[in-house]
């Protein structure tokens, strides 16, 4: 008998994190990017119509659009900004799940139910959202993850349809970077096509990573959910003796909740995929929202959304003076898998010194946010920039790229500094025209001049240019840049890197 799968609804609100920014919808001409880690994590609608791209370098799209505004990420306003629009959709349905800021989730089959069938459930989330002032895109199917597409393409997939709905969908959707990259070796460049393969083939190959990619392509969730053991109470709780009307104590109660919470599962062998953080008022009010993880809900990943829902119940007022305030707070596990564990090998040391260490950060993720601690990887690459992958300290590292060979790879010695947000300039000649670069990585004219933001430089030596052209198979993501490194008459070394016309500062070699 095969697997079932449940009917889930995913509504989404494009590029939510310059939404959150900006405070408002972009307007079409609005050139504003969101950056994470020196990456462009979303982008408005008139920037990606300039070539500005998710997983861009912010260097290489400064270089494309020179008037894009950029704000870093802000995890916290983007989860209090979506809380009405959770609150509008949560409206209609018994169980809401915010999987992100930006993208929520429901189960459609009694929603469906109830509105009169999945078309009109559908229209009536799209009404709820756009009644709060932004678009909404909504898709149906068997499983959050064909949901997620299906609300990208705005379709609702039929019952038992998902796995052929998935099939022409690049492998990179499944948001395995290495796996997708190793899979295209192989010739196997669509879901469907890794679908096709033997289950047990592919543990044998690919591991448990592999295993998880593999169930969804085949339409599946990536953890079969298990029951919950008979008469396990696996909620954990904490009931103050004086109400609470601040976010911040609760924040640090919430840390421990989370760890007594998953000392729970670990003792029933297992994890979760969703948590519903409760609070109840001394007035006898409660609030309740669920939170979704993409992968198993860790210890961090728990505490950061209860801080994120808790600082957003206190913007609205949902635990102030006239609700007496919290005197419980309840964080319920749901979506229960059972624990993938952790395997150690003899070289990981003392392992109680780890655990002090993972519990002493655990606890400044708590504080300053999920994503501050990180673990950083020396990677293979062509930019200085490019070789440092920061990770955030409990995930799984990503992909570490082979380390050679690099064509065009910039040649020893290496920067001491690499800007997180390069200085725009201009390379002049001896006649006042900026340097141009070939196709064939050739210069027409000799620097002469640089002109910086805070003054213009005579340029002294020069070395280069070294060419570079990176995914040239692929029209979006195709870059062809050039680097040459310059000496300026104040004794500065600078490497400099040119795309698409624009000169910027990638680099520097002081001391």
């Amino acid at each position: 008998m095969g697997e079932s799968v449940g009917r889930v609804l995913a509504g989404w609100v494009p590029d939510w994190p310059v939404v959150a920014v900006l405070g408002r919808e972009p307007e079409p001409q609005c050139l504003a990017a969101v950056t994470e880690r020196g990456r462009i994590l979303a982008a408005s609608g008139g920037a990606r119509a300039a070539g500005v791209r998710g997983g861009q370098k912010l260097r290489s799209a400064q270089a494309m659009v020179a008037d894009l505004e950029v704000f870093d990420r802000d995890p916290d306003l983007e989860a209090q900004a979506f809380e009405p629009v959770a609150d509008a959709v949560g409206a209609l349905a018994a169980h809401l799940e915010v999987v992100r800021p930006g993208l929520l989730a429901l189960a459609a089959a009694g929603a469906a139910r109830f509105h009169g069938g999945e078309e009109a459930l559908a229209e009536r989330v799209v009404d709820a959202v756009e009644a709060t002032g932004h678009p909404c895109r909504v898709g149906i199917a068997d499983g959050l993850f064909a949901a997620r597409l299906a609300a990208r393409a705005q379709q609702i997939v039929p019952a038992g349809a998902s796995a052929r709905f998935l099939a022409p969908y690049p492998v990179a959707e499944l948001g395995e970077r290495r796996l997708a990259d190793l899979l295209g070796r192989l010739g196997l460049a669509t879901i469907g096509q890794f679908a096709a393969l033997p289950a047990a083939s592919v543990a044998d190959r690919f591991g448990q990573s592999g295993v998880l990619a593999h169930r969804l392509a085949r339409g599946l969730e990536a953890r079969p959910v298990v029951a919950r053991p008979p008469g396990a109470d696996l909620t954990a709780e904490q009931r103050f003796d004086e109400p609470v009307l601040l976010a911040e104590p609760l924040v640090f109660t919430a840390r421990a909740l989370a760890e007594r919470l998953h000392e729970h599962l670990a003792a029933a062998g297992l994890a979760c995929e969703r948590v519903d953080v409760e609070v109840e008022c001394a007035d006898g009010t409660t609030a309740s929202r669920a939170w979704r993880h993409e992968g198993v809900l860790s210890v961090g990943a728990v505490a950061e959304r209860v801080r994120w829902q808790l600082q957003a119940w206190q913007r609205r007022a949902v635990f102030d003076e006239a609700s007496g305030g919290v005197v419980a707070l309840r964080l319920v596990p749901d979506g229960l898998v059972r624990d993938p564990g952790r395997q150690l090998s003899l070289e990981d040391g003392d392992q109680e010194a780890r655990a002090r260490a993972e519990r002493a950060v655990a606890r400044v993720q708590a504080i300053l946010g999920h994503s501050a601690p990180v673990t950083v990887d020396l990677a293979g690459g062509r930019a200085p920039g490019d070789r440092v992958v920061y990770t955030p300290w409990g995930d799984a590292h990503q992909e570490r790229r082979a380390d050679g060979p690099w064509p065009g790879r910039l040649p020893a010695p290496s920067p001491t500094h690499v800007p997180a947000q390069p200085a725009a300039v201009r390379l002049l000649d001896a006649d006042g025209h900026d340097v141009e670069v070939s196709a064939r990585a050739e210069i027409r004219s000799a620097p002469a001049r640089l002109v910086l933001p805070g003054g213009v430089s005579r340029v002294v030596a020069w070395a280069g240019p070294w060419p570079e052209q990176e995914r040239w198979w692929d029209p979006e993501q195709a870059r062809r840049t050039a680097r040459m490194q310059v000496v300026v008459n104040d004794g500065r070394a600078l490497l400099l890197a040119v795309t698409g016309g624009r000169w910027i500062i990638e680099g520097d070699y002081d001391t």
